[in-house]
């Protein structure tokens, strides 16, 4: 894609838009799974473009949103450690723990940084052998690929003080969880496309198959939704259901081959605890046995630390779709992202902040 000004343009959403009035007869209700679709959608006001019978969900692909409470308090205590070199992207640094943040860690004396790559990890971890360096990897399919591969490096250059906070979740596990939960009310799925990019949509015509659903791949930008949410609808319509790609700039069926291959050698597949919403077998990643040496949570005996959810923050009920962020009581009054309950509310992602930012507030 050279531009994004041609998937921006207003005179092709206002013919989508009619072309989705033309085709949608009766209700339905749709799922994004990615929240930086969630912000798409709320930033561009396609979510009060769509015909009213038409219900947009927001599904749980905020990866920050979805690490759960425990192991944020687990990087705390790590980062806490003298000897501690603790490092992150910059969204994780105000996701709030049961009492405090990492951007808090830090501004009490501890060593905390935000790296651009987990490669900017392993560099540390060379240049400061008396250190120990901790990578906080948390993500979909999406960032775990560079993840590995920074493993993977560590383990070619024999670095014995770089470790990883693992945390990644796969999107598949999740769907079928949603699918498959006695509320459920997804009736199709915007699949993410930055996930499809690396592990290609094969994965996804089972589980269209077993519960007779549209799943279409949808891009980021606003005509990208517009033209996911048709293909969808008039899916739904037709009474069709199987897997569609809207997102052909990016994505192939097979995916990124090398990527999922190095995962397969780094990583393996666990059950996975989401934050809000429980565990879900089979939906996260770990490392392999013959690579627990770079497992921060064994290397620190972190790995019993549990926490409680903040009784007010719905962050699981918002997460599932089974509510709108404006339907918490917290929401907008405790809860802001100046001093957020749950991670919704902070990440960039979230589609607590999403609602908060674009005054969706009813």
């Amino acid at each position: 894609m050279r531009y994004v000004d041609e998937y921006r343009n207003e005179a092709e959403a206002t013919r989508f838009v009619q072309a989705l009035e033309g085709v949608v007869t009766r209700p339905w209700s749709l799922m994004e799974i990615c929240g930086g679709q969630t912000h798409t959608l709320m930033k561009s006001g396609i979510d009060q473009m769509f015909p009213e019978s038409v219900t947009m969900i927001h599904g749980p692909g905020c990866p920050v949103c979805v690490t759960p409470l425990e192991l944020i308090d687990r990087a705390l205590v790590i980062a806490r450690r003298p000897e501690v070199i603790f490092t992150s992207f910059g969204d994780m640094l105000r996701v709030p723990g049961s009492t405090t943040d990492l951007l808090s860690v830090k501004s009490e004396g501890g060593d905390v940084r935000i790296v651009y790559s987990p490669l900017d990890a392993v560099k540390l971890a060379q240049q400061n052998p008396d250190r120990e360096v901790v990578f906080f990897a948390v993500g979909f399919e999406t960032t775990a690929p560079a993840n590995a591969m920074a493993v993977w490096r560590a383990n070619e250059l024999g670095l014995e003080n770089f470790s990883i906070l693992c945390s990644h979740v796969l999107v598949p596990p999740a769907m079928e969880a949603l699918l498959g939960a006695p509320d459920n009310r997804v009736h199709g799925f915007l699949a993410a496309g930055h996930v499809c990019t690396v592990m290609g949509y094969w994965e996804y015509d089972p589980i269209a198959e077993k519960y007779q659903i549209p799943i279409t791949v949808t891009g980021f930008e606003p005509l990208d939704l517009l033209q996911g949410a048709y293909m969808t609808l008039k899916a739904l319509e037709e009474g069709r259901w199987g897997v569609e790609n809207q997102y052909t700039r990016s994505v192939s069926k097979e995916g990124n081959r090398p990527a999922q291959k190095l995962l397969g050698e780094v990583f393996e597949v666990c059950d996975r605890k989401w934050r809000g919403i429980g565990e879900i077998p089979g939906s996260g990643y770990r490392l392999r046995p013959e690579l627990r040496q770079y497992d921060a949570e064994l290397r620190f005996d972190v790995g019993e630390i549990v926490a409680q959810e903040a009784p007010e923050c719905i962050a699981g009920e918002i997460l599932k779709g089974q509510k709108k962020p404006h339907e918490c009581s917290a929401y907008g009054t405790k809860c802001t992202p100046e001093h957020p309950l749950g991670a919704p509310m902070v990440s960039s992602e979230g589609a607590c902040a999403a609602y908060y930012l674009y005054a969706r507030h009813e």
